[in-house]
């Protein structure tokens, strides 16, 4: 599986969807989590509704974590077969958060 997660600075998790000019990207397999790339985005700060946007460059991805999502950015993610999960704390934390449950409601 592979996560984006809205991140500033690649340490935390602390974006807003619409708002990420980064992404951390990770592949999980089983309970470990590996660093991929810092995938930078063009987005204009001052610009609204850019979750879209932010979707199609996770295309490769199956699950996107940010701070918070736009109901338009639901519509597209889920158009696009992408799980959106709101969360937000350091980077390891929120992985970790998300395996734990995604384990527990497959379990």
């Amino acid at each position: 599986m592979r996560i984006a997660l809205a991140s500033s600075n690649g340490d935390i998790v602390d974006l807003h969807l619409g708002k990420a000019a980064s992404l951390a990207i990770y592949d999980v397999v089983d309970n470990d989590f590996d660093f991929v790339e810092t995938r930078k985005l063009a987005i204009d700060k001052d610009a609204k509704h850019q979750g879209g946007d932010v979707i199609q460059e996770c295309n490769d991805c199956d699950v996107i974590i940010s701070t918070k999502y736009g109901f338009k950015s639901k519509i597209k993610a889920e158009d696009a077969g992408i799980k959106l999960v709101s969360d937000e704390g350091p980077v390891e934390e929120v992985l970790q958060r998300y395996i734990d449950h995604y384990n527990f409601m497959n379990s």
